[in-house]
């Protein structure tokens, strides 16, 4: 039986009969040169003799490791690109500085299933946990499954029970909207969004409280490939509408391109409208109107939750953050 806490680079490269070099390339993801023959071989011992790298051992055999684990939903929506998304970008971003101000590390991680994140806690040991996406009734799941403390970054939960949960004022980012287009004129209102529950479902009821009427309501696809010919096969119901509010600005840019390859002019024939104030809703021309969210302090709020649960069990809470409508060019004024 080998004694992983003894196993060395040296070891595994004379077993296999290869450089010391291309087991440390292996193991740090330097693989281009490496044909993929050696690369699984060399993996595969490394998983057969239980090799940790020493930093990981180190942390791995305290009490506390220091790690915080960032777990992301790898929706099917994302089509692969999760990290490139608008929104999960932002949110890394400010996460990761927090959690180094806090005098943590950070270890990012996609999951397809809210399972995933057990076995992933518990081979990291990891300190605490901030998970992005995901529904409600796999967070309560998941805490009868894992003893991490876990926050809730992104996702829908109506009823906080033993895990932190931030979250953003949908309902009345979408009321704002819905007063602000009112206020330019407009009646015949359309929101579009892949779903019709949870946070998307709440900035559509708050579009029709801030409109006093009841908004029109397409469901789009998920595939972006698919939303194009869904977008083409609805463009007369969309001409239909003297505005469109996007439930996030990912959408609204890119109905906006789309609208723009099909010679309608924004805002003078279509208005749009966004959600989240992403970088992007400032450079595309015209600038888009959007609810912007304040992301540092939604990841400063959570990480001080977490660190306060880490350290304190109980220490869970329902936080809610304030959102503000941010004028930009995309609406005309009907008036």
């Amino acid at each position: 039986m080998w004694d992983e806490n003894k196993v060395r680079i040296k070891d595994i490269a004379e077993e296999l009969g290869v450089s010391t070099a291309t087991v440390s390339n292996v193991l740090h993801g330097k693989t281009r040169k490496i044909s993929d023959r050696t690369v699984k071989k060399v993996e595969q011992k490394l998983e057969e003799r239980g090799y940790i790298p020493n930093m990981a051992a180190t942390l791995l055999a305290r009490n506390n490791s220091r790690i915080i684990g960032v777990i992301v939903n790898d929706h099917p929506k994302y089509e692969g690109h999760t990290f490139e998304d608008l929104f999960i970008s932002a949110a890394i971003n400010h996460l990761s500085d927090e959690i180094e101000l806090c005098g943590y590390f950070m270890m990012l991680k996609k999951a397809k299933k809210i399972s995933e994140i057990v076995r992933f806690a518990s081979m990291w040991n990891l300190d605490g946990v901030v998970i992005i996406g995901f529904c409600e009734d796999e967070y309560q799941d998941l805490r009868d499954h894992i003893r991490v403390p876990f926050v809730i970054y992104d996702g829908f939960a109506d009823v906080q029970n033993r895990f932190g949960n931030i979250t953003i004022d949908d309902f009345d980012g979408g009321r704002q909207v819905g007063e602000y287009l009112k206020s330019m004129g407009h009646n015949q209102v359309l929101c579009i969004a892949d779903n019709d529950v949870c946070m998307d479902l709440m900035r559509y009821k708050g579009l029709c409280e801030g409109l006093n009427l009841k908004a029109d309501f397409l469901k789009i696809p998920m595939e972006a490939d698919e939303r194009e010919e869904f977008y083409l096969s609805k463009l007369d119901e969309l001409k239909r509408h003297t505005a469109i509010f996007a439930v996030s600005d990912y959408y609204a840019i890119e109905l906006m391109r789309f609208l723009r390859r099909h010679g309608i002019i924004i805002p003078d024939e279509i208005s749009i409208v966004g959600f989240d104030g992403s970088r992007e809703a400032s450079d595309i021309t015209p600038k888009l109107t959007t609810v912007a969210q304040n992301n540092l302090l939604r990841a400063q709020t959570a990480i001080s939750l977490l660190v306060k649960m880490i350290n304190n069990n109980e220490a869970t809470e329902n936080l809610c953050i304030p959102v503000k409508l941010l004028i930009g060019e995309s609406v005309k004024e009907l008036n």
